[in-house]
């Protein structure tokens, strides 16, 4: 099989969809890989770094497109890219369609087909591939909310760990997995006062049980929500129903009860964000105001710190590439039940039933691309 790695070209993304490493993993299972030239100049991957690890250097991302069977990116494909796919062809990437009706249109049109990380999935009903940008944005989210809360970018003028004598900063995490648990994590380590909501007793169980008296946990209902943003300093949104639109959890009449100069950190913005008033920015423009609130809604967090987000995605997507590779996709699919999981698109057709619930299509059950159709 032919695989090919376009450069990312969304707003100041720099991660790649194969480091050398896995492009020389690949090539030893007898695959050609071709990269698009500069590919991965954001974490440090000079061409020759590819060409030494076996992958063939290409001038446009018009050859890759036009050459791969199979195209492997980070981010979803915009619509320069969406209208270079053609059909049949295999596109391995995050794609966030619930809340992306023109690039879900765009992917139906193209007639190929596309795997989404984010719902692929595991034995236990984790999302393995989606787990490592999590850990990473979750992590980043406090860093992120740290220097908004500074008042020269608009924020109340508040340190996070506070200093003796003055009391540090009250940190609202809505949602306790695996984002939520890292933004506790970075906001514990840094003296923070804070307080993680949820819904699965489970969950609160298991973050009580972990961070003892260093966070302190809700059960999440309108009312505590509306009664901890009153206090908060920070609110970090973090919420995830698997392949679907974020649930809207705090509102616009609800930023009144929030101190002017907080700061709201939407994770969910690549699901279309889980507060009322976010839209997506860019790491160029990461925040803006509204009604006194700054809100950071960067639509890929990870992308900033894109050599550890890279080698970190790698190390999950690599051993289904190599499988779809190996196989062709959709023995490699009926295979394996939980990465079935991630087909959202085929053949025209949506074939993840939270996306077609969200946007309106008529869903056609996965089970339909691995029997009929075009060989892969």
């Amino acid at each position: 099989m032919l695989i090919g790695v376009p450069k990312e070209i969304k707003n100041h993304e720099y991660r790649v969809g194969l480091t050398p490493e896995s492009v020389a993993e690949l090539v030893a299972h007898g695959h050609g890989v071709q990269v698009e030239t500069g590919a991965g100049l954001g974490i440090g991957a000079e061409d020759d770094a590819y060409r030494d690890a076996g992958a063939e250097i290409v001038g446009t991302a018009a050859e890759i497109f036009a050459n791969a069977d199979m195209v492997v990116k980070v981010k979803e494909p915009q619509p320069v890219e969406t209208d270079m796919l053609r059909p049949g062809q295999l596109l391995y990437t995050y794609l966030h369609l619930a809340p992306d009706p023109t690039q879900t249109k765009a992917l139906i049109a193209s007639g190929a087909t596309a795997i989404a990380y984010e719902t692929v999935t595991s034995p236990t009903g984790a999302l393995p591939l989606l787990k490592p940008m999590s850990q990473v944005a979750g992590r980043m989210s406090i860093q992120a909310g740290a220097t908004a809360l500074e008042k020269a970018h608009g924020g109340r003028g508040v340190l996070l760990g506070g200093v003796p004598g003055v009391a540090p900063a009250k940190v609202i995490v809505l949602g306790g997995g695996v984002v939520g648990f890292n933004a506790a994590q970075m906001a514990v380590g840094l003296g923070a006062d804070v307080t993680i909501l949820d819904r699965s007793a489970d969950v609160l169980e298991r973050l009580a049980t972990h961070f003892e008296s260093r966070a302190k946990t809700a059960y999440s209902t309108r009312t505590r929500v509306a009664e901890l943003i009153a206090e908060a300093d920070l609110v970090i949104g973090a919420v995830l129903i698997p392949g679907a639109a974020a649930p809207k959890l705090i509102s616009r009449a609800d930023l009144s009860l929030m101190k002017p100069g907080a700061v709201l950190v939407d994770v969910a913005i690549d699901q279309g964000g889980c507060f009322e008033t976010s839209h997506a920015t860019t790491h160029a423009e990461p925040t803006y105001e509204v009604d006194g609130i700054v809100h950071y809604c960067v639509a890929n967090m990870p992308g900033g710190v894109a050599r550890t987000s890279t080698y970190a995605l790698n190390n999950v997507t690599l051993p289904h590439a190599l499988r779809m590779a190996d196989l062709g996709w959709r023995e490699a699919l009926l295979r394996d039940p939980h990465l079935r999981n991630g087909l959202n698109v085929w053949n025209g057709k949506i074939t993840c039933e939270a996306v077609a619930d969200a946007l309106g299509y008529e869903f056609t059950a996965p089970d339909s691309a691995l029997t009929g159709g075009q060989a892969a």
